[in-house]
C-alpha cells in the first residue's frame, strides 16, 4: 500500500491510583528512563509508524512534552480528555490529514516492540482491523456481587487484549462517532468497532507486553527490559 500512513496514538492519560504514586505513571523512572521513553522508543524504530500523537494529562503536559519531542516522529502531545474515548478522539484530530490507520497504544505498555507494532499494522492494513493479544493460560471464573462462582468459561476461546489496537481510518472514525452518539462505556477501542458489527482481529503477541498498572509491574518490566539489553 504505497498511500498508507500510520499515526500512533499514545494514550498517556491516565492517573496512577492503583500505582499508589504521586507522579504519573508515564514518568516513573524504569533503569534511569522515564517509563513514557520505552513507549515512544519502540514507535519511533518502527518503520511502518510515520507519525506520533501523545494524549497526556494536563498537568502532565510540559514534562511529557519534553521527552516525548525528542522524537523526530513525534508531531503532538495533547491534553486528554475525561475519558480514555475522549483522550483517543484529541488523538486522532491531531493527526496529519494523510492518515489512512490509527495505530492506539497504551502508554504505560512500556515493553512493546517495534516487531510487534509492525505485526499488527500489517494485520490491520489487510483486514481492516486488528489487536494483538495473547492467549489466556488461568482458569477463569464468573463470579457474582458476593464472590461466589457463577460459570466457568472454556479457557480455550479466551483472549487478554493488548494494545497497539489498529484501524483504518474510516472505520475508526464511525466507531468512535457510534460510541460517542450512543453513550458506550468501553475499556478499549476494540469493542467500539465490535459495536458496529464489524470484525476485529486478534494477533499473537508477546506475554511480555505488560501494563504498568500496580507496583509489582514496575519490577517485571525493569527486570525484562534489563534482559534485553
Amino acid at each position: 500500500m504505497a498511500d498508507r500512513f500510520v499515526t500512533a496514538i499514545i494514550v498517556a492519560a491516565g492517573n496512577s491510583t492503583r500505582m499508589g504514586y504521586k507522579l504519573s505513571k508515564q514518568l516513573i523512572p524504569i533503569n534511569g528512563h522515564a517509563a513514557i521513553e520505552y513507549t515512544l522508543k519502540a514507535f519511533q524504530n518502527c518503520d511502518m509508524i510515520d507519525e506520533i500523537i501523545v494524549v497526556a494529562r494536563s498537568v502532565d503536559i510540559e514534562n511529557i512534552a519534553h521527552i516525548a519531542f525528542e522524537f523526530k516522529k513525534v508531531s503532538a502531545v495533547t491534553a486528554g480528555g475525561q475519558t480514555r474515548m475522549d483522550s483517543v478522539r484529541k488523538g486522532v484530530h491531531a493527526a496529519d490529514k494523510r492518515v489512512t490507520h490509527y495505530a492506539v497504544h497504551d502508554g504505560a505498555r512500556v515493553l512493546i516492540t517495534p516487531e510487534q507494532i509492525e505485526k499488527a499494522i500489517n494485520a490491520a492494513v489487510s483486514c481492516g482491523a486488528a489487536a494483538l493479544g495473547t492467549p489466556v493460560t488461568d482458569t477463569v471464573k464468573v463470579a457474582g456481587d458476593n464472590g461466589m462462582i457463577i460459570s466457568t468459561p472454556d479457557r480455550s476461546t479466551m483472549w487478554a487484549v493488548q494494545t497497539p489496537q489498529v484501524f483504518e481510518r474510516d472505520l475508526y472514525k464511525r466507531a468512535i462517532n457510534n460510541a460517542i452518539e450512543n453513550k458506550l462505556e468501553v475499556t478499549d477501542d476494540c469493542s467500539m468497532v465490535e459495536a458496529l458489527g464489524e470484525k476485529v482481529r486478534l494477533i499473537s503477541g508477546e506475554y511480555s507486553n505488560i501494563k504498568l498498572t500496580t507496583p509489582v509491574d514496575i519490577t517485571i518490566a525493569e527486570a525484562l527490559l534489563s534482559k534485553r539489553k
